[in-house]
């Protein structure tokens, strides 16, 4: 079960959201930290965990590097401190895009918004001044109008059964609150739908959601009805600072975490993609991804540097993958603990809830009162499920 939250950091500590591919965002790296001594703290911390300069010990604590060696790890008396990292790929399925794949992914399918870059439509500069793309893609994609998937069901298992620590999510999807997890449970690094604000420095007025849905749909981009500026769902931006909850429950949880279960997430966006790095030395990490990501420099690994994922060097002794759909990965997973019937009958119950719901009457967040899944066998996974 989730532990209480730890006490907020000073309010100033911040990290900015970085995409490492992204040359055209602002020039900050991640930082997370203040100024003075808190700042000296951190850079300590990054460099001790990141470059392998701290006490943490190697021990191997899998049996085997392997699906299976997890699944006894998990049954052990050892782990009883999960926290899950999840990102857009294990949305998939439920029928909204990630952002990298590279036909069917958000960035792949944005020329008729005439960007000037495909993350511009994430950039909080370029939003200041052209909002209307990103609210024409949001509506798309708005919260209520899709079902959790395998994977979010999983990590609700994982909640009930009293191992999971925390789940860290870049969604903002909120399919992770859908499928049964409380405030308590979730880090929002990429922030949420629920709560807008004004972008004015000098407003910054606040609307709720029920405001943003009643505008949402009848305009090209909510404006602020104090001022006129655009009015933006709190959700965080490329060059926008990262919840204090984020770095707050990150000090906290990872001193006590006992397996890292990473999921559809590139791990190309910082500071979140650098969470990998925080764990012990001798914490397991599971990565259950269409593809291999995380993985540590080859010259840093020659210099016998530690922090990213390895799962392939005769050094190797922590990482496991597990590759392909995310859904397929959990199932795999929770039918190695004997959880699959579990898992499927919960995904069956709550989806049908959620279908009788819709049916009495519309979402209160969706444009059509429709649900993604409704015609769908909840434990089929679709095809070409990707990373963030």
């Amino acid at each position: 079960m989730a532990e209480k939250d730890p006490p907020g950091p000073p309010q100033d500590e911040a990290g900015k959201v970085q995409d490492v591919q992204d040359s055209d965002s602002d020039s900050e790296t991640e930082s997370g930290a203040t100024s003075g001594e808190t700042e000296m703290d951190f850079l300590r911390n990054l460099f001790s965990r990141t470059l392998g300069l701290g006490s943490g010990k190697r021990e191997k604590l899998l049996d085997e590097l392997s699906l299976e060696g997890v699944a006894k790890f998990i049954q052990s008396d050892q782990c009883q401190n999960i926290i899950c990292m999840v990102g857009a790929g294990i949305s998939t399925s439920a029928g909204i895009p990630d952002c990298r794949s590279p036909t069917t992914g958000l960035y792949a399918n944005l020329e008729k918004y005439n960007l000037p870059y495909p993350e511009a439509i994430f950039d909080i500069s370029y939003f200041k001044k052209h909002p209307e793309p990103f609210f024409a893609l949001a509506r798309e994609l708005y919260p209520g109008q899709f079902k959790p998937t395998v994977c979010h069901y999983f990590i609700r298992l994982l909640k009930d059964k009293g191992l999971l620590l925390r789940c860290y999510t870049q969604n903002v999807d909120t399919l992770e609150q859908v499928a049964g997890l409380e405030p308590e449970d979730l880090v929002e690094a990429h922030g949420t739908f629920h709560t807008s604000h004004c972008i004015s420095s000098r407003c910054r007025k606040e609307y709720d959601l029920g405001w943003l849905k009643d505008k949402f749909f009848s305009e090209a981009a909510p404006k602020c009805e104090k001022c006129q500026s655009p009015v933006k769902p709190d959700i965080v931006f490329f060059g926008e600072t990262l919840p204090a909850r984020f770095f707050s429950c990150m000090q906290s949880d990872f001193q006590k975490v006992d397996l890292l279960i990473i999921m559809g997430t590139s791990l190309q966006v910082q500071p979140f993609a650098s969470l990998v790095t925080k764990a012990p030395l001798a914490t397991p990490r599971l990565l259950i991804n269409k593809e291999k990501t995380g993985q540590r420099d080859p010259f840093l690994g020659l210099m016998g540097m530690e922090g990213s994922m390895d799962f392939d060097s005769d050094k190797a002794y922590r990482d496991v993958a597990w590759l392909g759909d995310c859904d397929e990965g959990c199932l795999a997973l929770a039918d190695l603990l004997g959880w699959k019937k579990e898992l499927e009958a919960l995904m069956k119950k709550e989806h049908a809830a959620i279908d009788a719901q819709a049916g009495a009457s519309l979402h209160p967040l969706s444009a059509t009162g429709k649900s993604a899944q409704t015609d769908k066998d909840p434990t089929k996974t679709e095809k070409g499920q990707q990373s963030q």
